[in-house]
Parts: structure tokens; C-alpha cells; sequence
């Protein structure tokens, strides 16, 4: 008999060219959905931490119960935004316990570990302690908001120190909430730092905001037009370059109807009936100083208000777009446009646990049939512009949103639709978003544009003024020492190693399992430091048992991991009987 042909391959994602509305219908369930997954990573995290180090129960029932919630909210055809209204009804007040248990476990789990710590004198007689805590694994700084009890007087101001004792810039943002940029929180772990009340000072005069529609910081210049609300610039200013080719942070405006499902599809030809542009209602500047500069511009599209805040903070090089907005369309599509001063023949996209590549000039039936595609944190549009060989690239983040498109100069997040079947109001009302503008040289990866994407959605902790007994012997393990670094409880070692998870194992609680993934589809080693004594024991599957025969000696503790893969381990802390 003649040999059977060869089975073709496919060497592409199996994209389904159908139900792109999916990616953004009923985007409260997509907000809640983003919330409660890095809520529950968070509580999981540290009342595991918790549990290890101070001997509090760990909440295992509570935590697997929430988890479930979760993932019944994940079912066809709930978080695809496309069930009746009735649905939705039902499945609010499930995302809002999972949101309170969450909360309640994180909180308790944090002011655990706080209180357990044994306190340096304080620079300033009756100064407050905050502690930050950091759920990733790596060392990141981030501006960060203190809530105030009490409003200085006219006369006195509120001061931030390190542990060191050395002062750090601060704004006050409201009347009751403090900023400070909180550098160099250690991974999976905690700096602390201190709040001041200052005697009474001679009074200043109050600073004079100036009519200027202009952000900066130590990385971009921002330029917002005072006409339209649109973004006139954002210059590198490292990099000596100007970012846009065009008006950025546009909200482009279609007809989205002809649908049949309407829920479900975009319709195909969207593009071909573009709606009138926003009218800008007002633009105010609410803050310029040393460690935030925000402005807000509020615009009319149609029957809806969009108002946005731009914000540039100390020490980051993001662009940031907070949203509120008022949707009151009826089957409209919105999207956030920025035309981009380079171009490119690939935009990547973060798809879970890895990244894909998807062409900007597509060329068969099947690339053109992606027109609208998913994502989760980010899409990447990184090339050349004309003339220049240096590589440039921007990433555009988001906290809720899985809709882009891209062109070799464009970047597309689709924030808002509006079907009006099987439910008539599916996205009517009030929503809250951010996504943000990251430009960087070189490489997604080796910006670390993954990062990036994980810190807007993940936000450090703070907690204020637990009860600590300062220099006494009630210390936590002995494992941590409150040097000016901060103490770090895990690091995995390796730029491109994300931690997933770190909990208690199913069949041995005086064993945690620890899950990573690599995430720039290159081989890296995993080497396990911490100042909390952890140390790995062994691989294991996601069922956690053991997947080989490798077995970790205390002085072996470096392990080579493949591209794109998810590893798990099981991981002994040096004082496991609290795990009992």
C-alpha cells in the first residue's frame, strides 16, 4: 500500500474566528474576574507566610472555597459576558464575597507577619511605622498612598522616613492621604518605613498649580492637548525621542450592530462606521509635584462620559490612564488608539503563561481573520523608525481589558461595547479602568515589560501602625533582620521566572508548593534564595506529586528551566512545625 501522507502542522495559536465581543462584553465580569484573581494569589501568599512564620491556622477552607467561586464565574457563558441578565444578578454578590474573604484573609495575614516584627527606634518621637509588602518576585519601587487619621495644621506637615532615618519625598494628595515613592521593596517581602508629624513651621504659601497641560517626571515629558483631551506628546526623555505619530489616547467610537449574536460578535465591518469624536467637557490639573503630576480631562461621546486622569509618578517610566466612565450606549464599540513612531511587522501579546507573536500586515485568510485579539496584561508593538536601526518598542498595560488590535504604527485597546441581546443592559452604568503607556528600548523582554504588566494589576501592600513591640525579644523567625534593604522571604533568582503560587501541599501541610513559570521563552536556572530559610525538596506536577526523582541537597539548590514552562516544587521552610 502507498504511505500515508504526512499530518499537516500547524504552527500557530488556534484562534477562533468568531465571538471577539467575548474578549470585552460585560466588562465588569472582567474587572471582577482580574480583581479576584491577584486578591486570592496575594491572600494565598501571605497567609501561607503567615501560617510558617507566626503560627497562625491558615485559612485553607476559606481560601479553597473562594478559588471555587472564582471558578464558577469562569463558566460559559458568565465571564464571556453573553448570559441573561438574571446571571448577572446572581453572580454580583459571589464576586463580592470572594472580594471580602479575599480582602479579610490578605489584611489579617499582613498584619500577622507585621506584628511579629521587632521594631528600630523611630527617627522622630511618636513616629508610625508602615510596612510595605511586595507580592512578586522581585524588587520593585512603586509610589504608594498613606491614609492619614488625623490632617496636619496649617503649620505642621507630615514626613517620611526610611528605617535608616533618612527623609524621603513626600506629597500630600488629599487632605487625609499621604504619597511617597517606596523604593526597593525586597521580592516577596517588606521594607519599612516612617510617618512623621512635624512641629509647628513658620506658614508657606500655598503653590499656585500652573495652566500648563503638561506631566514630567525623570523619564517622559507629557504634553496633553487642551482642545481635545488627547494626548499632543509623550517624549522619552532617556531616549531623546518622541513616543507618538499622531494624537494618542483618542477614543475612537463604532456603530457595533447587524449582529445576530450580539453579545457574542463584533461586527466585522465596525471600522466602516466610525462614530462622531468625544467634545472635551473640561481639563483641570489636580496635582504637580515631587512625587505624582495628574490631570484630568473629561470628554463627551455621545450619551456617555469618559474621565480620565493622567498621571506621571516618580521613579516609573509609565503613563498611566485612570478611567471613570458613565456608558450609556446602545450596541456602540470604543476603543483607545495611539499611533506610534516606529513600525513593526509583529505585536506580541501576553497570553497565560507565556507570549504570542501576531503580524501587523497580515497576509493570509487566517492572519487577516484576526482583527480584533485577545490578551491579558499587555500588547507590545517593538521595531525601528525610519532611518534609525536602534530597536524602540511600547507597550500598552491593562488592569481589566483583553481586547487590542495593532498596525506596524498603531496600538488598539478596546475599553467598552454595548449589546443590547440577551441583555439589554449589559454594560450600562458606572466602570473603572486603568491602562497605561510603558515605551522602552530594546526588547519586551529585556524591558521587562511582563513586569510591568504584573505591577499595575498587583499594587504593593501597606500597613499602618500595627501593634509591634519595639526592640523586644518577640521578634519574627530569626530568619529576618530589619536592615535598610528590607527582608525578603523568596526570590527565584532569574529575570524571567514569574511565581504563581506559594501554599500549603494538599497531602503534607508541613510542605508548601511553589509554582512558577518562565515567561520569555528562553532556558533559565532557578536558584531559591531566602532570608526565611526555604529551600527546595523536590519537583512535583500540578496534581503535586512528584513528577522525578530529583532530590534537592541544602547545598544543590540551582534548577534549569525550560522555555514557557510551568514548574512546581515542594519547598521545606527551616521551621516547618508551624505548619502543622
Amino acid at each position: 500500500p502507498a504511505p500515508l501522507p504526512p499530518f499537516p502542522t500547524w504552527n500557530d495559536e488556534l484562534y477562533l474566528e468568531f465571538h471577539r465581543g467575548c474578549y470585552t462584553t460585560h466588562a465588569d465580569q472582567k474587572r471582577w474576574n482580574r480583581r479576584c484573581e491577584g486578591l486570592l494569589y496575594q491572600a494565598e501568599l501571605f497567609a501561607t507566610l503567615a501560617t510558617v512564620s507566626c503560627g497562625v491556622i491558615y485559612p485553607k477552607a476559606e481560601i479553597e472555597a473562594a478559588w471555587k467561586q472564582v471558578l464558577f464565574q469562569q463558566f460559559h457563558d458568565i465571564l464571556p459576558g453573553s448570559s441573561i441578565t438574571q446571571v448577572y444578578l446572581d453572580a454580583l454578590p459571589q464576586w463580592q464575597q470572594v472580594e471580602q474573604v479575599g480582602t479579610k484573609i490578605l489584611h489579617e495575614s499582613l498584619l500577622a507577619i507585621a506584628s511579629h516584627i521587632t521594631l528600630p527606634e523611630p527617627p522622630k518621637p511618636n513616629s508610625l511605622p508602615i510596612f510595605v509588602f511586595n507580592s512578586l518576585n522581585w524588587q520593585r519601587s512603586e509610589v504608594i498612598s498613606v491614609p492619614l487619621a488625623t490632617s496636619a495644621t496649617a503649620t505642621q506637615e507630615w514626613q517620611i522616613y526610611d528605617i535608616s532615618g533618612k527623609q524621603l519625598a513626600s506629597q500630600l494628595s488629599e487632605p487625609s492621604t499621604l504619597l511617597f515613592l517606596a523604593t526597593d521593596i525586597p521580592a516577596v517581602g517588606y521594607r519599612i518605613f516612617w510617618l512623621s508629624l512635624t512641629p509647628p513651621l513658620p506658614p508657606s504659601p500655598t503653590p499656585t498649580l500652573p495652566l500648563e497641560w503638561i506631566l514630567e517626571n525623570e523619564f517622559l515629558r507629557v504634553v496633553v492637548n487642551p482642545d481635545t483631551g488627547d494626548l499632543s506628546s509623550v517624549f522619552d526623555k532617556a531616549y531623546q525621542r518622541e513616543v507618538l505619530s499622531g494624537a494618542g489616547n483618542q477614543l475612537q467610537a463604532f456603530k457595533d450592530s447587524g449582529q445576530y449574536w450580539d453579545a457574542w460578535n463584533i461586527d466585522p465591518n465596525y471600522a466602516q462606521h466610525p462614530l462622531p469624536p468625544t467634545s472635551l467637557i473640561s481639563i483641570e490639573c489636580l496635582e504637580q509635584g515631587p512625587v505624582q503630576s495628574r490631570v484630568r480631562v473629561v470628554r463627551q461621546l455621545g450619551e456617555s462620559e469618559f474621565c480620565q486622569d493622567y498621571i506621571l509618578q516618580a521613579g516609573s517610566p509609565l503613563l498611566k490612564i485612570a478611567s471613570t466612565v458613565n456608558w450609556q450606549e446602545s450596541q456602540v464599540l470604543v476603543k483607545a488608539a495611539f499611533p506610534l513612531n516606529i513600525e513593526a511587522d509583529f505585536a506580541t501579546y501576553e497570553i497565560p503563561c507565556g507570549a504570542i507573536r501576531r503580524p501587523t500586515k497580515p497576509q493570509t485568510p487566517a492572519e487577516q481573520a484576526k482583527w480584533e485579539v485577545p490578551a491579558l496584561r499587555w500588547a507590545d508593538l517593538t521595531g525601528h523608525t525610519q532611518g534609525d536601526a536602534d530597536i524602540y518598542g511600547i507597550s500598552l498595560l491593562n488592569d481589566c481589558k483583553y481586547g487590542y488590535d495593532s498596525q506596524p504604527n498603531q496600538l488598539r485597546l478596546t475599553l467598552l461595547r454595548s449589546p443590547n441581546w440577551p441583555d439589554p443592559d449589559a454594560d450600562k452604568g458606572f466602570h473603572e479602568f486603568t491602562y497605561a503607556l510603558y515605551p522602552h528600548t530594546d526588547s519586551w523582554e529585556s524591558s521587562h515589560t511582563v513586569r510591568r504588566g504584573y505591577e499595575l494589576n498587583i499594587p504593593l501592600q501597606v500597613i499602618m501602625n500595627p501593634l509591634t513591640t519595639q526592640n523586644s525579644s518577640r521578634a519574627m523567625p530569626r530568619y529576618a533582620n530589619n536592615t535598610p534593604d528590607g527582608v525578603k522571604f523568596l526570590d527565584l533568582s532569574s529575570e524571567n521566572l514569574i511565581l504563581m503560587a506559594l501554599k500549603p501541599a494538599e497531602d503534607n501541610p508541613q510542605q508548601l508548593i511553589l509554582r512558577c513559570y518562565e515567561c520569555h521563552g528562553k532556558t533559565t536556572e532557578l536558584s531559591l534564595q531566602s532570608d526565611f530559610g526555604l529551600s527546595l525538596k523536590d519537583t512535583v506536577d500540578l496534581l503535586e506529586r512528584s513528577s522525578d526523582t530529583t532530590e534537592f541537597s541544602s547545598q544543590q539548590q540551582i534548577l534549569t528551566i525550560q522555555p514557557w514552562k510551568i514548574a512546581s516544587f515542594k519547598v521545606i521552610p527551616a521551621n516547618n512545625s508551624k505548619l502543622e
